[in-house]
C-alpha cells in the first residue's frame, strides 16, 4: 500500500470551531442578547430539525447555512442572502478567534514532520470571503487549496477528491483526508483516499486519528 503523504483538511467546523460552538461570540458581535442563538446541530441534534434534514440528505449543507443566514440577518433587522455576510459579521476581524488550537497544533506537527498539507472544501471563500485566507497565517503552510466556491464541485463528487490528488501530483491513496460530515467521509474513501471522520464534540482525538497515520500524535 502507497504510505500516506499528504493531509487533506475540510475546512469549517475541521480547522475553524464551528458556527455552532460560537454563539457566545456571534450574538456578542452581532448585539444579541444571550441565549438568542439556539440551534446547535451536531452539538443537539434533536432540537435542530433543520440539521436532521441536512443529515438525511434531504437538505444540502449550503440549503442549511442559507436558511441560517437568512434567519440570524431578520434577527438584527436586515436582509442577508449570503453566507459571506454572516460570517464576516459574526466572526469580526480576528479570524485566529476561531480557529481550534487542536488544528493550529496538528497543523504545524504535521508541516514541520514534512506531511505535505491540503485543503478540500466545498465552501471556504462563499462563506468566509476572499480577503479571509490572508488574514489567516496558518493557511500559508498548505501547498494548496481546493475550493468548489470556484470549482463548482461540491463533496461528495468523486471529482473534488480527485481534483485535489491532482493538484497534489498523488494517488489518492496517499492522502489522508478529514472532514465532519460523513456523506463526504464516504466519498473520500470510495475514492481510495483514508480517512478520518472528525468529530467536532472531540477534536483532539480526531485530530490524533489523522496524525497517528503519520505516526505523528499531538503533545500531552
Amino acid at each position: 500500500m502507497t504510505r500516506p503523504q499528504a493531509l487533506v483538511l475540510d475546512f469549517g467546523g475541521v480547522v475553524t470551531r464551528t458556527l455552532f460552538e460560537t454563539h457566545d461570540l456571534t450574538e456578542k458581535a452581532l448585539g444579541l442578547a444571550a441565549g438568542s442563538l439556539t440551534w446547535r446541530g451536531p452539538f443537539a441534534p434533536d432540537t435542530d430539525p433543520l440539521w436532521q434534514a441536512m443529515q438525511a440528505d434531504e437538505i444540502s449543507e449550503r440549503d442549511y447555512w442559507r436558511a441560517r443566514t437568512r434567519e440570524v440577518g431578520r434577527m438584527v433587522d436586515e436582509d442577508w442572502d449570503r453566507m459571506e455576510t454572516f460570517v464576516k459579521r459574526a466572526r469580526g476581524a480576528d479570524p485566529e478567534a476561531v480557529v481550534r488550537p487542536e488544528a493550529d497544533q496538528a497543523i504545524r506537527v504535521a508541516h514541520a514532520a514534512g506531511v505535505r498539507l491540503a485543503i478540500l472544501s466545498n465552501e471556504l471563500d462563499l462563506f468566509y470571503g476572499v480577503e479571509f485566507r490572508s488574514r489567516l497565517p496558518l493557511l500559508s503552510l498548505f501547498e494548496t487549496i481546493v475550493d468548489a466556491t470556484y470549482t463548482g464541485i461540491l463533496k461528495p463528487d468523486p471529482r473534488a477528491y480527485a481534483a485535489v490528488a491532482d493538484a497534489l501530483a498523488l494517488p489518492a491513496e496517499a492522502c489522508v483526508f478529514v472532514d465532519d460530515q460523513r456523506r463526504n467521509v464516504d466519498g473520500a474513501a470510495a475514492a481510495g483516499m483514508r480517512t478520518v471522520h472528525f468529530d467536532v464534540r472531540e477534536p483532539r482525538k480526531s485530530y490524533n486519528q489523522a496524525l497517528d497515520h503519520f505516526g505523528l500524535a499531538l503533545e500531552a
